[in-house]
């Protein structure tokens, strides 16, 4: 297996090659991590994978990794990248109708910083278009309460989002497999839902993406699931393990990066904090497949 890592915000910026001839591989794989807003630089390296007509023949998702999956496996290539347009642009709407100071020009970081706080004080005050909204009321910390109401948001947005963006009838037809990992509430086991051994629909997407206490847990099957970066934020085990074994081509987006500066303030300490927490993981898989090939 070849994996190709691509990072941060370069991913938006590979050069597109058209080729009429597939890369001499089994599979092409595409691996999309959790990041939340991060998330959408993997709809600029799909789009430049697409131009490339490298289209992936498995595409595996974490959180926000997993409803881009699911908008890629879920439509006709032709259709891809309209619909990850359309879902990132919908997203990215301020709420309450307010835009982001659209039109002027920021240089200095100073002000640029505050900028990007005020747009998620926003998204904190008012939700995500099409993804969550807030509860009204919202609930109190040592209130007890239903399973599907332990959260700040509620995320009926983002099931109707994923019914009118996304065909699941084609993911189950299994021309691209499709894999999504979460976290069992009850058990704390990691799990994929994956189209080759279950019937997905928008419940396990959103089941990936139930990151506590900001979204509620996902119910399936009686069991109740958390957002899979909890305990993995990258897919990447499950593919490089995947049966049967193909000579696969995997392109990695990292959306978290291992090396920094040290940070200068609270806020660039908690991203900082994330950069760490969230790509260790994908470090560690990549060092164990390096040292299964010598």
């Amino acid at each position: 297996m070849t994996t190709a890592d691509i990072s941060g915000p370069r991913a938006t910026k590979l050069k597109p090659h058209r080729s009429n001839q597939r890369p001499p591989f089994e599979c092409i794989a595409l691996v999309l991590q959790g990041g939340g807003a991060l998330g959408a630089y993997q709809g600029g390296v799909y789009q430049a994978l697409a131009e490339a007509d490298l289209h992936p023949d498995w595409v595996a998702g974490i959180s926000i990794g997993a409803v881009n999956s699911a908008l890629i496996a879920g439509n006709p290539p032709e259709k891809r990248v309209a619909r990850l347009r359309e879902f990132w642009e919908m997203v990215s709407t301020a709420p309450f109708g307010a835009g982001y100071l659209p039109s002027i020009e920021i240089k200095d970081e100073f002000t640029h910083r505050w900028v990007n706080q005020l747009s998620s004080l926003g998204n904190l005050v008012g939700g995500a278009p099409g993804f969550f909204k807030p509860r009204v009321p919202p609930p109190l910390p040592i209130t007890p309460g239903s399973p599907d109401a332990l959260s700040y948001y509620d995320v009926a947005p983002l099931r109707a989002t994923l019914e009118r963006l996304v065909d699941f009838d084609l993911i189950n037809s299994k021309i691209t497999r499709f894999s999504v990992g979460a976290v069992n509430v009850r058990t704390g086991n990691f799990v994929y839902f994956d189209n080759a051994t279950h019937a997905i629909g928008p419940e396990h997407v959103m089941a990936s993406g139930s990151l506590p206490p900001g979204l509620p847990a996902t119910e399936i099957e009686g069991e109740h699931y958390w957002d899979g970066g909890l305990v993995s934020n990258t897919p990447l085990e499950w593919v490089l393990s995947g049966t049967p074994r193909q000579d696969t081509l995997a392109f990695q987006i990292d959306l978290w990066s291992a090396s920094g500066s040290l940070p200068r303030n609270l806020i660039e300490a908690d991203v900082r904090q994330k950069d760490i927490h969230f790509s260790s993981r994908t470090r560690a898989a990549i060092n164990q497949f390096k040292s299964a090939q010598l």
